[in-house]
C-alpha cells in the first residue's frame, strides 16, 4: 500500500485474498481541510452469474505479483497526473470470488466530476489490458465434480 500527501495525489493499492468486504477507501480524506474534493466516485465490479453462455459459481483471480502491484500504482499515478485527481484507491481480489460478491473496487476523488468520470473509464480499460490480473470461471459442473471426488 502506498500513500502520498500534500499536493501529490494519494494513491492506495491493495490486493486482497478472496472477495472484497466493506470499502476501506470509503474513509474520508485526511487533511483535506481545504475542501479540494468536489467529486467522489466509487466503482465496484461484482461477479455476475454468467460467463459467456455458461452459468458460473465463482471466478478465480490470479495476479503476477509484485508486477501487478507496481503496474497498478504506475497506472494510478499516470491517471492522477493526466486528470488532476486528488486520490485513487484500488482494491482487487485474488483467489476465489463467488457470484454476487465484489472483486474490484476503484475509488476516485477529484476537484471536478468530468475529470473523475474520464479517469475512471480510462483506469479500468487500461488495467484490463496492462496489468497481469487474470480471471478463470468456476463452472457449476467443476464444483460438482470436485465435491464428488472429495467424498
Amino acid at each position: 500500500m502506498n500513500t502520498v500527501a500534500n499536493d501529490t495525489p494519494i494513491i492506495t493499492i491493495t490486493l486482497i485474498d478472496g472477495p472484497l468486504g466493506v470499502s476501506c477507501a470509503a474513509l474520508p480524506l485526511l487533511g483535506d481541510g481545504a475542501c479540494t474534493v468536489g467529486a467522489a466516485l466509487k466503482f465496484e465490479g461484482i461477479v455476475r452469474a454468467q460467463e459467456g453462455e455458461r452459468v458460473i459459481a465463482a471466478l478465480n483471480y490470479e495476479a503476477y505479483r509484485p508486477m501487478a502491484d507496481r503496474l497498478l500504482e504506475q497506472l494510478a499515478r499516470e491517471v492522477c497526473i493526466k486528470h488532476g485527481l486528488v486520490r485513487v484507491a484500488v482494491e482487487h481480489s485474488v483467489g476465489r470470488v463467488a457470484v454476487g460478491e465484489c472483486s474490484f473496487r476503484l475509488t476516485i476523488d477529484s476537484a471536478h466530476r468530468v475529470e473523475a468520470l474520464l479517469a475512471m473509464g480510462e483506469f479500468i480499460d487500461r488495467m484490463k489490458i496492462d496489468v497481469p490480473l487474470w480471471k478463470r470461471p468456476v463452472f457449476h459442473n467443476d464444483v460438482d465434480e470436485r465435491a464428488s471426488h472429495e467424498r
